[in-house]
């Protein structure tokens, strides 16, 4: 993420005094509802509304930023090590074309 983004995101919780509610615990049920609220635009059909789904993407991305940026996480080191982890649950010979979960490839 461009440090730009990230300073443009810290600077809107800390002109309006929002840190003092975005406890990690708060940060991670924001995010749910967020996701939520990104389900949504798919429901009841696979038709949507491409702006809607960034609004709400967007959404979630930011508290996900919040989160990594207030329990102190670099987000390319944790999602790097994350891909490394899940290149070894799902090998490309098994899981090539496949939707099955890693403990059953």
């Amino acid at each position: 993420m461009k440090q730009e983004t990230l300073d443009i995101i810290r600077k809107f919780t800390e002109d309006r005094d929002w840190d003092q509610f975005h406890s990690p615990a708060n940060l991670a049920k924001s995010i749910v509802i967020e996701a939520a609220e990104l389900l949504e635009c798919f429901q009841w059909s696979d038709e949507f509304d491409l702006e809607h789904v960034r609004e709400e993407l967007a959404d979630v991305m930011v508290y996900c930023v919040d989160m990594a940026d207030k329990l102190e996480l670099d987000m390319d080191e944790i999602i790097q090590a994350k891909m490394k982890k899940n290149a070894a649950k799902y090998p490309v010979e098994k899981a090539r074309g496949s939707a099955a979960k890693y403990d059953q490839l």
